[in-house]
This record gives C-alpha cells, sequence and structure tokens, in this order.
C-alpha cells in the first residue's frame, strides 16, 4: 500500500467523504489543542482566583483600619467585598458581624437598630456553616441575642442564647466565661419571673401588698418553685463552676449572690443569706486588691 493510501484508507469508504482533507495526525492535533486550551484556562482561573484573593486581603486590612477608627459604615462595605471576593476568608466573615454588632443599641426599638441584630447574628450563623465549632462565631450569637432579648423582653430569644453558651462548653468546658453567661441568663429569667408573681399578687392584695425584700407569700412561693427553681439550681451550679474555674471571678459572684437570694425566696434559709452577704464581702475584697495593684503602662 501506498502511503497516500494508507492516510484515506479509514475515511475511504464513506459516502461523500473527502479523504485527501483529512490527513492521519489531525485527530492527535485536535486532542493536543483542546488540552492546551484547557490547561490554559485552567491557569487563567488560578490566576484570577490569586488576584480576587489577594484583593480581598487587601480589602479586609482596609475594612480593619476603618472597624478600629469607628467608621463601621466604611468598614462593613469592605468586609462584605472581600467575602464575596473570597467566600472562605473566614476573619472577612467574623469582621462583617461585628462590625454589625458593634452598632447595635440594646434596647432601643427602630427597625434600623434591630435590623443591625439581625444582620450580626445571620452573618455569625453563616461562619458556622462553614465552620461549625467556631468559638468566635458561637460566642458572638450569644452575646447579640441576650443583648437583643432585653429590651423588648423575650424569653425565647435568652433560651437561644444559652444554648450557644452551652455549645461553647461542650467545645472547650474549660472556659469560665459561658458559665458566667448561662448564670446571668438564669438569674435574669428568675428575677422577672419574681417580679410578675409579686406584681400579680399585690394587685388582688391590694391591702396586703408584698414589697421586694418581702418573702414570698406561701401560695405564690409554690407557684415560683414551679416555675424557676431548676432555673435557679441550673444557674447557682454554673456560677459556682465558673468561679472554680477563674477563683477572682467578681462578676460570677455577685451573680451567684444575686441567685442566692432568689433561691432564698423559695426555702426558709437564712444561711442562703449568709453566702450572699459573704459573696458581696469578696466581690469587694477582690475589688480592692484589683484597684492597689500597680497599672501597667498603656
Amino acid at each position: 500500500m501506498t502511503h497516500a493510501s494508507s492516510v484515506i484508507s479509514a475515511s475511504s469508504t464513506r459516502p461523500g467523504s473527502k479523504p485527501w482533507l483529512t490527513p492521519a495526525w489531525a485527530g492527535p492535533l485536535r486532542f493536543a489543542r483542546r488540552a492546551s486550551a484547557s490547561a490554559a484556562l485552567l491557569i487563567l482561573a488560578a490566576g484570577l482566583s490569586g488576584c480576587s484573593k489577594l484583593k480581598a486581603r487587601d480589602l479586609l486590612n482596609k475594612g480593619v483600619a476603618a472597624y478600629k477608627n469607628a467608621q463601621y459604615d466604611t468598614a462593613i462595605e469592605d468586609f462584605k467585598q472581600a467575602k464575596d471576593l473570597d467566600p472562605g476568608l473566614m476573619n472577612a466573615r467574623l469582621y462583617l458581624a461585628t462590625a454589625y454588632a458593634s452598632q447595635y443599641i440594646p434596647g432601643a426599638p427602630s427597625e434600623q437598630n434591630v435590623r443591625l441584630g439581625t444582620q450580626a447574628v445571620n452573618e455569625f450563623k453563616e461562619v458556622l456553616q462553614l465552620d461549625p465549632n467556631n468559638l468566635s462565631a458561637i460566642d458572638g450569637i450569644g452575646s447579640i441575642l441576650f443583648q437583643m432579648a432585653g429590651t423588648p423582653y423575650d424569653p425565647k430569644k435568652f433560651e437561644e442564647s444559652k444554648s450557644y453558651h452551652q455549645k461553647h462548653i461542650e467545645l472547650n468546658p474549660n472556659h469560665p466565661e459561658p458559665y458566667y453567661w448561662i448564670g446571668v441568663i438564669d438569674w435574669t429569667l428568675a428575677f422577672r419571673g419574681n417580679g410578675e408573681l409579686r406584681a400579680a399578687y399585690n394587685r388582688e392584695h391590694v391591702n396586703k401588698q408584698v414589697r421586694d425584700d418581702d418573702a414570698l407569700p406561701p401560695a405564690v412561693r409554690a407557684d415560683y418553685v414551679s416555675k424557676y427553681g431548676a432555673l435557679v439550681d441550673e444557674g447557682i451550679a454554673y456560677l459556682q463552676k465558673a468561679i472554680q474555674l477563674k477563683p477572682d471571678y467578681d462578676d460570677a459572684m455577685a451573680y451567684l449572690n444575686l441567685l442566692y437570694r432568689r433561691k432564698a425566696d423559695m426555702v426558709e434559709s437564712a444561711n442562703l443569706k449568709k453566702q450572699a452577704d459573704e459573696l458581696i464581702d469578696k466581690v469587694k475584697e477582690i475589688k480592692q486588691k484589683r484597684a492597689e495593684q500597680p497599672q501597667s503602662p498603656s
């Protein structure tokens, strides 16, 4: 067989074919061209991705500078652009959530303020979708929900806040702060409930009012124990744990004192009030020692 016949033999039998236009090396050449084009696209995509990540980090740095200067609107825009350019840049997401949270004013009823709090929570939750164990996001949600739960009073938000502090404890049981915050939330709910029960009793007993520092009447006490007894016990246990982990934790001691007083509304116990008073003395002692320590230069 001649060279020409070998070149055209594969296609000469197809009706209407033009074998002299299809040399034997054309197929491999087309494949090589396609492979080269694909490689070029991959290199281009990698280059663009690298450029996007560099630009995202530059925007993150600019946003951090603006944030530190309290230019929150500028910082938010920088963080949002950085997040869009590099969705995996976790610090951009965390700073964006924190910038929203920093502008939230607890108790302010405006729609804009509520929106800031909600945006902070949503951004932190997006972080948890990528990194479920991110403690900064977990603590951020717990903190902002606590602030949002106070005014208007929303016990469900308090409980949701508590769930994030419990999540922190599951991940790191040696941090005292989440134990403290659970104790604070339990006291907040128990204190609110105590006040509501006293107010209801006073409305029905106009001539026999119960002051805030009076013992609860027996019927009211039974109701209080039923609704808040477990909550008070939980709060006491968590605050005791916080103090165990951080023996000079004066804020935890202050709230433990308050919960001992709520517990004293449930049971007749002079010892509980004595423990509460001792904690107040301990807090004063710690604060005094702290004030006497030489201040480090700023």
